[in-house]
């Protein structure tokens, strides 16, 4: 073969890859949005609305779908080694993490209706810092998979911590209005489900993080990472403590 015709298959490789990353942060910028989207009809107290984002969770598990066909047609055309071949299973692995947060983002939405249904209760606006700080770390993971950034994929994975710690804290909280009045039991059930997805998310974040430093330097991510989310642990949740602020 002419070293023409090599460089025009490498090209065309080269193109395909970027087509199939240009895909993938697509896709998490809509799981993105769709966090963000749940989080808005839950202040604003809107069936419909809620009934829209859980609907659109069909668009980002459409574009799951494409991604795995032109992943198995990269494999079958392209038959990658080494490196590329790292390239095109994280693609995998990464779509498979972003449809698991639009699921998440529509299990918030789907929880907000249920929510709407009662007194509204003030912890409910706890649940924006937990979503800012789970959309943030999705957007700054996809920055680092579409700029091959391990470093930044790698602070992400250490990050995901602070969501956990915020996740105990809001957890504890709503452990204590439940205790302090019956009447909140049903909606705090119902945030502490929402909250647990949001957490859920930052997981996905982490695992797409893990992915990042795989392609790009070829061996796992083996460091422990600090895990805050005490909430699993009974001696951890002191029901004594007031409210968080």
């Amino acid at each position: 073969m002419s070293s023409t015709g090599k460089d025009h298959i490498i090209k065309s490789y080269d193109s395909e890859l970027s087509r199939l990353t240009g895909e993938i942060v697509r896709m998490g910028e809509l799981s993105a949005s769709q966090l963000e989207s749940a989080i808005d009809v839950i202040g604003r107290r809107d069936e419909r609305a809620a009934r829209r984002v859980v609907d659109n969770d069909e668009a980002i598990d459409l574009l799951e779908q494409e991604i795995s066909h032109d992943v198995v047609r990269l494999l079958a055309l392209r038959a990658p080694m080494a490196g590329d071949l790292r390239n095109v299973f994280a693609a995998l692995r990464i779509a498979a993490d972003i449809e698991r947060i639009g699921d998440y983002a529509a299990n918030v939405a789907k929880r907000s209706i249920p929510l709407s249904m009662v007194p509204p209760i003030p912890p409910t606006k706890g649940l924006d810092y937990l979503a800012e700080l789970a959309a943030e770390e999705v957007r700054d993971v996809l920055k680092a998979y579409h700029e091959q950034d391990a470093e930044r994929a790698y602070q992400v994975w250490k990050d995901d911590a602070e969501l956990d710690e915020a996740y105990t804290g809001y957890f504890r909280q709503l452990l204590t209005y439940m205790m302090e009045d019956p009447r909140n039991i049903t909606p705090c059930t119902h945030l502490l489900f929402m909250a647990k997805n949001i957490e859920r998310i930052g997981d996905h974040a982490t695992n797409i993080a893990e992915s990042v430093w795989y392609q790009v330097h070829g061996e796992p991510l083996t460091k422990q990472r600090p895990n805050r989310d005490l909430t699993s642990s009974p001696e951890s949740v002191n029901l004594g403590d007031k409210p968080a602020k």
